[in-house]
């Protein structure tokens, strides 16, 4: 667990990401990070949820359409 605090960016209130914690969520300055509502509190990450979602549903498609594919490959 890293404790952060908070500071004050701009007019804003922010928080400052230890080298380490880019690291390991492979960010660099500029990456878009989601926050999202998770049991115990928030969870900070790299993948949208809602691209996450879309992808499952593609997949699910291709899936089910698999033959169709298939043949309109030939």
């Amino acid at each position: 667990m890293t404790a952060l605090k908070l500071t004050q960016i701009g007019n804003s209130v922010g928080v400052i990401l230890p080298k380490e914690v880019l690291a390991r969520l492979k960010l660099e300055k500029g990456d878009t990070v989601f926050v999202t509502d998770a049991a115990n509190g928030v969870l900070l990450t790299p993948y949208d949820p809602e691209l996450e979602e879309q992808l499952k549903l593609g997949r699910e498609f291709m899936r089910e359409f698999r033959d169709t594919f298939h043949q309109l490959a030939k």
